[in-house]
């Protein structure tokens, strides 16, 4: 089957989505449920619908846009990703996977494949964890491994609860409804920049992910005795944060002491209370990223850092609480799913080699319902998450055709 992939409308459409943003040129900010998020997402289901896609939405707006196949009882093929971007980030970032897998159905329509099952384009809720505090809320929905209630009383940093905002955007109905079942899918296969710096290191054009790391968020909140930085001697202080500067190295040295280039850990956020340059700090929050490719390995970092904390605290006279946010079992790729993603390199004569993840996506929640595999093409320099992040034209259309002919293997069907 040949296959053509139309590179400059693909590199159009992301300028153009590029544009619904909060920040200038050449930054994007799209927060989910934004005015941006909303006018983006219109723009993207006209893109759909004139590709000839039945296009649906479910409660908490996540996105389906489906092919329909000769057989349409089986367990459709799927392929998507996101297109919220945190504050001042870049175009590339999980929009090459949806406009990537438009521009997928789109080249197999002109191709004149008939596909057997189903092929879905998703375009998940707010991957992101910027307005909420936690990523993949769509997918973690769908999955079932976050419940209703819970997501429901989610509130932003202006308190406004989830469940409110996202009728007010236009996303009715109940949130038990969105999770999908478990046979809905026969295969999911996600589209993504690389966000590292393997593939274009070693020059390879795509990298085929077999597993994505286990994350694990959780927030250490530290509590000491503020006073006046002048009144207080030295002696006998509970300054909050000299010890929540301790913490953050502890948590850096847990990892480091893994002796595993897997396991990676980091200190995002640290809010000081009153903030104030005259006042003994009484309050600290910080917020902890812990991954690993083993579960079991992360969950024993995250012991010494709970360890570390007690005795800190101990020693220190303050007193330290951890609260967990999310911790989350790693994904392994369908081996199914790889061979038909390798054959399809190979077809295209395009250099691969398999990968991990360390980042996470929405295939790490798919993975509980359906076969799950993703496909990276290169990030220049490694950069992502800023406004500077770039794939080229040509690295793209490789990922395109790649994932077009793996959508057609996996549904089945042949040329009309």
């Amino acid at each position: 089957m040949k296959l053509e992939i139309d590179e400059l409308q693909v590199n159009r459409e992301i300028d153009t989505l590029a544009e619904f943003s909060d920040s200038e040129a050449p930054a994007v900010t799209r927060v989910v449920f934004s005015e941006q998020d909303r006018k983006a997402r219109r723009w993207l289901k006209d893109r759909c619908r004139e590709a000839g896609l039945t296009v649906r939405e479910d409660a908490i707006g996540n996105t389906f846009a489906r092919w329909l196949g000769a057989k349409p009882e089986l367990p459709a093929v799927a392929t998507g990703s996101h297109v919220d971007a945190i504050p001042h980030a870049g175009k590339y970032d999980g929009v090459v996977g949806v406009l990537g897998g438009l521009e997928a159905i789109r080249a197999l329509q002109r191709a004149g494949f008939i596909p057997e099952r189903s092929i879905e384009l998703v375009i998940f809720t707010s991957e992101e964890p910027t307005r909420y505090g936690i990523g993949c809320l769509g997918s973690r929905l769908m999955s079932g491994v976050l419940a209703p209630t819970t997501a429901a009383a989610l509130a932003d940093a202006e308190g406004n609860p989830l469940d409110v905002v996202r009728q007010s955007a236009g996303f009715a109905g109940a949130l038990d409804g969105v999770r999908q079942s478990d046979g809905e899918y026969g295969a999911f296969v996600e589209l993504h920049i690389e966000q590292g710096l393997v593939l274009e290191r070693e020059q390879i054009a795509l990298g085929l992910v077999t597993s994505i790391a286990a994350p694990a968020s959780f927030r250490i909140i530290v509590e000491g005795e503020g006073g006046h930085a002048g009144g207080r001697l030295m002696a006998g202080r509970r300054d909050a944060l000299c010890a929540a500067a301790e913490i953050v190295v502890a948590v850096e040295r847990a990892a480091v002491n893994t002796g595993a280039i897997d396991t990676v850990a980091t200190v995002g956020i640290c809010q000081v209370h009153p903030g104030a340059i005259n006042s003994i700090p009484s309050r600290v929050q910080l917020t902890v990223d812990l991954r690993d490719t083993d579960a079991a390995r992360r969950d024993g970092v995250q012991g010494e850092i709970e360890s570390k904390c007690r005795e800190i605290a101990g020693r220190r006279g303050v007193s330290v609480k951890v609260e967990i946010i999310n911790s989350d079992p790693p994904a392994q790729s369908s081996p199914e799913i790889l061979a038909a993603l390798t054959a399809a390199c190979e077809a295209e004569g395009v250099t691969f080699r398999r990968m991990v993840s360390r980042a996470y996506h929405d295939s790490l929640f798919m993975a509980r319902i359906a076969p799950i595999a993703m496909l990276f093409i290169p990030s220049r320099g490694g950069v992502s998450h800023r406004p500077d992040e770039y794939s080229s034209p040509e690295q793209i259309s490789h990922g395109v055709s790649v994932l077009a002919r793996t959508l057609a293997s996996l549904a089945g069907g042949g040329q009309s």
